[in-house]
């Protein structure tokens, strides 16, 4: 009976999930969400709670195993108890057909609430309080209103699941269950594909909360992911939104992903929060790897990019207080010289192409892009980054660069490299190159580093400095005035460099 203390083995804690996008929520990991909420919501009977997005019904089924307990001495009767608790206080919505069964089953221990073998009998429908409605998108230009999917991806027949959640297909999401809700918990979708080149893909896990805010619940908890914090296609605004959110009390912070989703590789790692309608704040953010955390209270907004670890935000403070020029105001957008990755050299030319194999000739007359670069020392570095997916390695360490290079004056690159230094002499050049390999340097790019693209904003808080000088860890240890504890932190974030390391 779903109400049983025995749940051993748990049969959701081993399903596979339907895809990388739609991630089922292991039962230990909503019991850690569901701690932050305060003791006493599970002894009121009148608290209302939503999972706009069930997969499994693993939300809805832990929160009545709490409530169950909490209401023993208010509704001291079992089965009034049960029948309180399935009727009144719990309410979700299926992301798709199959899960609105799937949740039905693990709750109500029947895909029929009325049926049999329901463990509520008061329902006198099929759906009980999970319902499904098959929405469809609300196409503008090619493009869904709500969702910004692509038309001619997801405009299909009734035989295929149309992905237009119900909840963010709305603009009155109010209007779903014609109720409020105290508490809105949830794991939603993560991302659809755009339409765009190859697997290109744009977030929606952003949706659901902004939308579930729009609901103005005592408190909301979701799990989403974490590159929110300072990349992600779309995502500034929520970023900006989040980061001047003081409601924000609770943010735990996964860098690696597989942690608390085991086989299932999620760029920049996962986050789960708390939001509290009438509490503003500070935030405490708990950090985890490999079973150790650190936890801290700050405000979230104290730069333009969520600094994920508390230990770096004092080494950022010291590096911004010289109100040095940034280096991100030197390196190029993608396509410095206007070729995309498939460029390859021509038969014959005045200048030379370096594309992912080598070089080649190319005709100086053919590009119109990055003209004034070509005749000058170039320091180049790969777009695509050292650490897969932008998650660091078992050890928790980065190496960030996976190629550094220099091109002469008369060479050129396709987008497969980013040009972040010019100059006029080679000496200039190899400076760069060894102050780029310094762990300073990459400790501060890898703050942006939640894909496995390293973009010319990733350089925002690296300051731009003299390169007639060669610098070392230790003069810009000295220079900044690190002190030892913040020295040994980002050794242990970024893995040494050597300078002949390619």
């Amino acid at each position: 009976m779903i109400m049983s203390d025995k749940y051993n083995p748990d049969v959701l804690s081993c399903l596979a999930n339907l895809s990388s996008d739609e991630v089922f929520t292991p039962p230990k990991l909503v019991n850690q969400m569901l701690d932050m909420l305060p003791e006493s919501i599970w002894s009121d009977k009148t608290a209302t709670f939503l999972d706009p997005v069930c997969k499994t019904g693993v939300f809805l089924r832990e929160i009545a195993k709490r409530l169950d307990k909490g209401l023993e001495k208010e509704i001291p009767d079992r089965q009034e108890r049960i029948n309180h608790v399935f009727s009144r206080q719990l309410y979700g919505i299926g992301i798709t057909e199959l899960t609105s069964l799937l949740s039905r089953r693990s709750v109500y221990c029947s895909k029929k609430a009325n049926g049999k073998y329901s463990v509520c009998e008061t329902f006198d429908n099929l759906n009980g309080n999970i319902r499904f409605k098959r929405i469809e998108h609300t196409w503008q230009n090619g493009r869904c209103a709500f969702c910004r999917v692509s038309e001619d991806n997801y405009k299909r027949g009734d035989e295929l699941e149309t992905h237009a959640y119900e909840f963010i297909h709305t603009d009155n999401p109010e209007e779903v269950f014609n109720m409020k809700f105290d508490v809105i918990v949830g794991n939603p979708p993560y991302q659809l594909s755009d339409g765009g080149f190859g697997r290109s893909a744009s977030p929606i896990y952003h949706k659901f909360v902004q939308q579930a805010k729009k609901l103005n619940p005592r408190y909301l908890t979701m799990i989403i992911p974490a590159r929110w914090f300072g990349g992600g296609k779309g995502l500034n605004d929520f970023r900006a939104e989040m980061l001047n959110d003081d409601r924000i009390r609770k943010i735990v912070d996964y860098e690696d992903a597989t942690e608390v989703f085991p086989g299932v590789d999620i760029a920049g790692g996962i986050c789960y929060f708390l939001w509290e309608r009438d509490s503003r704040g500070h935030c405490t953010v708990t950090n985890m790897h490999n079973d150790n955390k650190f936890t801290s209270t700050r405000p979230l907004n104290e730069f333009f990019i969520f600094i994920r670890h508390s230990n770096a935000v004092s080494i950022i403070h010291k590096v911004m207080a010289k109100k040095e020029s940034s280096m991100s105001q030197q390196v190029s957008s993608s396509k410095p010289f206007g070729l995309r990755t498939y460029a390859r050299p021509q038969k014959k030319g005045d200048i030379k192409l370096r594309w992912q194999k080598g070089e080649g000739p190319y005709n100086r007359d053919d590009i119109t892009v990055g003209i004034e670069m070509i005749d000058k020392w170039k320091v180049i570095t790969s777009y695509v980054g050292y650490d897969h997916a932008g998650n660091p390695g078992k050890d928790g360490k980065r190496r960030v660069f996976s190629k550094i290079d220099i091109l002469p004056p008369g060479t050129i690159c396709t987008e497969t490299y980013l040009v972040i230094g010019l100059y006029e002499t080679k000496k200039e050049a190899e400076n760069l190159v060894t102050y780029m390999k310094t762990r300073f340097f990459r400790f501060l790019v890898s703050q942006f580093m939640y894909s496995h693209h390293i973009t010319k904003d990733a350089y925002s808080l690296v300051p731009i400095l003299d390169m007639s000088k060669t610098w070392t860890d230790e003069d810009l240890c000295k220079k900044y005035g690190l002190k030892k504890d913040e020295i040994v932190f980002i050794e242990s974030k970024i893995r040494p460099m050597v300078l002949n390391d390619e």
